[in-house]
């Protein structure tokens, strides 16, 4: 079957990987001039399952507005008159109660396990390398309160057997022996043993070398501007090369995907959350971090890839818009600092932004559409390293008539009616 996948992010890369596998002739069309170079560029590294949680919980709407006041906010809002904008957030608050957000984690967690056990048998059968690390992440409280708020969380890893430890000031310095220096600062913490880390850039850049070596085209700087429907079916794409045709296509642009679909009359209900990273060298391995600190104060995940130390966080509603804010730099400055103060150069540190395709549920949107032959990938937030592989290979089940290993009827659009 001919197969044609928009995006060649971590999770159209993967898609197209797994389909090609499955013996079908892809083609990937992206506008950028290499795979791997929008969201999935300088992402914060980690490979979370533990940690995939939607963003809308309980208490939620309190915490924002405290977080809209602080120097350091992980949240900021530049109000505009987009209805998409609104709409999604008022989406967010109906998701905010304690049913929505345990149904919801239930969704993520389960394919977020699935994700890292298709990512661990990948890893073993191409050998493909990544500066990756198996050695968990540890979520860092810097307060009692936040330790005594973690049961909502627990109980769902338990519920699915993650494996899970919850640790005092001392247990968080045995995991990551740099925090010995800042041990005033660490309350305690909840350590995810069996999660990873690895560059997601350079993950999608190889694998995307790898499926060109089972037949897969790439059609790099081309920009998808329109699907073509007759007859209730795709027929075609529109591009800036000409018009592409195929019996299936998958709509994997992350935050751009909404804007593909709305001629369509289909409302995908996701929007862009602007996310920051600093890339900082590594000036002394002993007092960087050994995997992922997730600082829970100021939502900003610090990791190690090789030597560098990625340092990614923030949240900011700001439509479409890259520009790159000194302040956003400022916060996840002040979390490197505060946690590893000698193991980077900060000064030497390169800044980026990424927009980051959430859905108001926290759920990413996989599966078919209303059009028989338009299948969707998209919405993993700040999940798509994460839940990248066990995304690609769900979705290549489906346009292959397998049966998928997980539960997948809720991941789909029609979740939304």
């Amino acid at each position: 079957m001919k197969i044609l996948v928009l995006g060649a992010g971590v999770v159209g890369v993967t898609s197209a990987y797994y389909l090609a596998r499955a013996g079908h002739d892809v083609t990937v069309v992206d506008r950028r001039p290499q795979a791997g170079l929008e969201t999935s560029f300088a992402n914060a590294g980690q490979v979370s399952p533990g940690y995939s949680s939607p963003w809308a919980a309980p208490g939620i709407p309190t915490k924002a507005l405290k977080w809209l006041v602080m120097k350091h906010r992980p949240l900021v809002i530049w109000p505009m008159p987009d209805p998409a904008m609104w709409r999604w957030g008022l989406g967010m608050l109906a998701n905010c109660t304690a049913a929505a957000y345990a149904l919801n984690k239930a969704r993520m967690v389960r394919l977020a396990e699935y994700s890292r056990d298709c990512l661990n048998d990948l890893r073993h059968e191409t050998g493909i390398t990544y500066d990756d690390r198996q050695r968990g992440t540890l979520q860092l409280f810097r307060t009692q309160q936040q330790l005594d708020h973690i049961d909502a969380d627990t109980v769902v890893l338990d519920r699915f057997g993650v494996p899970y430890q919850v640790l005092d000031a001392d247990g968080c310095i045995a995991a990551e022996p740099a925090l010995a220096a800042v041990r005033s600062l660490i309350v305690g913490g909840l350590r995810l043993p069996h999660d990873e880390t690895g560059d997601a850039h350079q993950f999608t850049q190889r694998l995307a070398a790898m499926a060109e070596t089972l037949g897969v085209a790439f059609r790099y700087g081309t920009t998808t501007r329109a699907l073509h429907v007759t007859a209730g079916e795709v027929t075609s794409v529109e591009t800036s090369a000409g018009t592409l045709t195929a019996d299936r296509y998958v709509v994997a642009l992350g935050s751009y995907a909404p804007l593909l679909l709305r001629p369509l009359g289909i409302r995908l209900p996701v929007y862009p959350v602007k996310g920051y990273s600093i890339t900082v060298p590594i000036t002394d391995p002993d007092a960087a971090p050994v995997s992922t600190v997730m600082d829970e104060t100021y939502k900003v995940a610090i990791t190690r890839l090789g030597d560098r130390i990625r340092v990614g966080g923030t949240a900011e509603l700001a439509g479409y818009s890259q520009t790159l804010r000194a302040s956003r730099r400022a916060t996840l400055e002040k979390s490197v600092t505060d946690l590893f103060p000698r193991g980077g150069d900060v000064s030497k540190a390169s800044f980026w932004t990424g927009l980051r395709p959430m859905t108001p549920d926290g759920t990413p949107v996989i599966g078919p559409t209303r059009i028989p032959n338009l299948f969707l990938n998209t919405g993993h937030g700040t999940l798509g390293w994460t839940m990248a592989c066990g995304s690609g290979r769900l979705l290549a089940d489906l346009l292959s008539g397998h049966r998928p290993n997980i539960e997948h009827a809720d991941l789909a659009i029609s979740r939304y009616g």
